[in-house]
């Protein structure tokens, strides 16, 4: 099979589904011209034109407006916002307005709005530009949430997202975008709320979330050299979750490591725990262990934010502690 980009694979899904539907358009801050500030956009103002790769203001808060306007009156607009962080500046038009139309109409609106949203840290962006919020939106009804960690991800969830009839925060890791990984040539979509397995083992559940998972990966193979198998569960999309697999996985291995770029405190990885510890307790021979961003804005510094990230020393560190515990 042929190894793409994500990038490329998003690129992919966009130009695919703009040709396969005219309703579909991408909309965001130096999308057209320019082929977007991290190149995902290249080309695609020259194949379907200026009035469908539209290039806006600087204004989020206009950006998530005018694509949820154009979604309530029949189109499927993409949306970009360059840096997760910013976000904030349109909470109103997602969290308020996007999320809760269908509900408040009686599901006659339905809300066909993707929002590629760029997290993660890249290196050195400081304390606005490198943010992880999905699981701020985690707490919203009427927000499906999808993070790819796999160029093959990449293209099939943002497929699906672009067909369906919801909102969704598709977010997009800065420091995924020149990974490659097998991307089949021929039309795919990936369902949400369906969970990889990406490495099978019995000695505890990895749950690897986003951008993290190279990191994971390097990580499982440090603990197989030394005798310790991890199962690495790569849930896909935070909203719908598929905690049936979470769960199985952990009846198996009997502990849970979650990792991720959020900070730490109320990320994604509390409310998985949380899960895990109601559905999931009476396999459970160790307490859910969390390793994720420490809960301080990024610093500038290269040497502090690696400090502050999750590291492969960190998920290697978990998971031997973990297996050693005895309640």
């Amino acid at each position: 099979m042929r190894e793409i980009s994500f990038s490329d694979a998003l690129r992919e899904a966009i130009a695919e589904e703009m040709g396969r539907d005219p309703s579909v358009f991408l909309m965001g801050e130096d999308v057209g011209t320019f082929g977007g500030v991290f190149g995902v956009s290249a080309g695609l103002i020259d194949e379907f034109g200026a009035e469908r790769v539209r290039d806006t203001p600087i204004s989020e808060q206009g950006i998530v407006g005018a694509g949820l306007g154009a979604a309530l009156v029949g189109m499927r607009p993409i949306v970009e916002i360059m840096f997760a962080d910013f976000v904030t500046v349109a909470m109103d038009q997602v969290v308020n307005q996007a999320a809760k139309a269908r509900y408040m109409s009686g599901g006659k609106a339905q809300v066909p709005l993707v929002m590629r949203i760029v997290n993660g840290a890249p290196g050195s962006a400081a304390a606005q530009h490198s943010q992880s919020p999905e699981g701020w939106f985690m707490n919203v009804p009427g927000l499906k949430i999808a993070i790819p960690a796999t160029p093959y991800d990449a293209k099939g969830l943002l497929k699906t997202a672009i067909r369906g009839a919801d909102p969704v925060l598709f977010f997009e890791h800065k420091m995924m975008y020149a990974v490659k990984g097998e991307v089949p040539a021929e039309n795919y979509t990936i369902p949400f709320g369906e969970a990889a397995i990406r490495r099978e083992g019995d000695a505890a559940t990895v749950i690897a979330i986003g951008g993290v998972l190279p990191k994971v990966m390097d990580a499982a193979a440090q603990l197989a050299a030394n005798g310790i198998e991890v199962e690495v569960i790569d849930p896909r999309t935070l909203v719908p979750l598929d905690t049936a697999a979470l769960v199985e996985s952990v009846k198996k291995t009997h502990r849970a490591v979650i990792v991720h770029e959020a900070h730490r405190r109320a990320g994604p990885g509390a409310e998985i725990a949380a899960i895990l510890a109601e559905e999931a307790i009476g396999y459970l021979d160790a307490p859910v262990v969390r390793v994720a961003t420490k809960n301080v804005p990024f610093p500038y510094h290269p040497e502090l934010e690696n400090f502050i990230l999750p590291g492969v020393d960190d998920v290697v560190a978990a998971v031997t502690n973990l297996v050693s515990y005895r309640l």
